[in-house]
């Protein structure tokens, strides 16, 4: 019986080790469900654990009556030296029209993975700054973007 119980114990520890928290999360509201080309979302978090691994992702809430399939960001991370600028594609929708993301009253929530195993070389404060790259000076249809970062492991 003490034997069950101890490796029950162990299995629990090692489950919840494995598990993902979040370290930082945050939204930039849109005015007016418009995202204006010249609007960056800036997301400035602190990071305290170099050891540790983390996934990023992006949450973006936007209108069934955006107009596009898809989305182009364009995302500054001058903590990344061998890469400091992104240009992400996301779907929105598949080819039939149907949204890819959660809809309730209108709205659209879609998470996306930006950076799956994400290693910061130092401790201290880090600013991930993301602008629409659609070719819409103003781009109707957005409400926010959020910015979430997820401490899985160790490396």
């Amino acid at each position: 019986m003490k034997s069950k119980c101890l490796i029950l114990g162990i299995l629990g520890l090692v489950l919840m080790s494995c598990a993902q928290h979040t370290v930082y999360s945050e939204f930039y509201n849109m005015s007016a469900q418009q995202w204006h080309r010249d609007s960056v979302c800036a997301f400035r978090f602190h990071i305290d654990d170099t050891a540790a691994i983390y996934q990023l992702r992006m949450h973006l809430n936007h209108r069934e009556t955006y107009r596009y399939q898809n989305i182009w960001l364009f995302v500054d991370d001058p903590s990344r030296v061998e890469m400091p600028h992104d240009t992400l594609l996301f779907y929105l929708a598949n080819d039939r029209g149907e949204w890819l993301g959660r809809g309730k009253n209108g709205l659209i929530e879609m998470s996306m993975l930006y950076q799956e195993q994400r290693l910061f070389p130092d401790t201290g404060y880090y600013t991930i700054r993301i602008m629409h790259g659609m070719r819409d000076t103003i781009l109707p249809g957005i409400d926010n973007l959020g910015f979430e970062i997820l401490k899985y492991g160790k490396k």
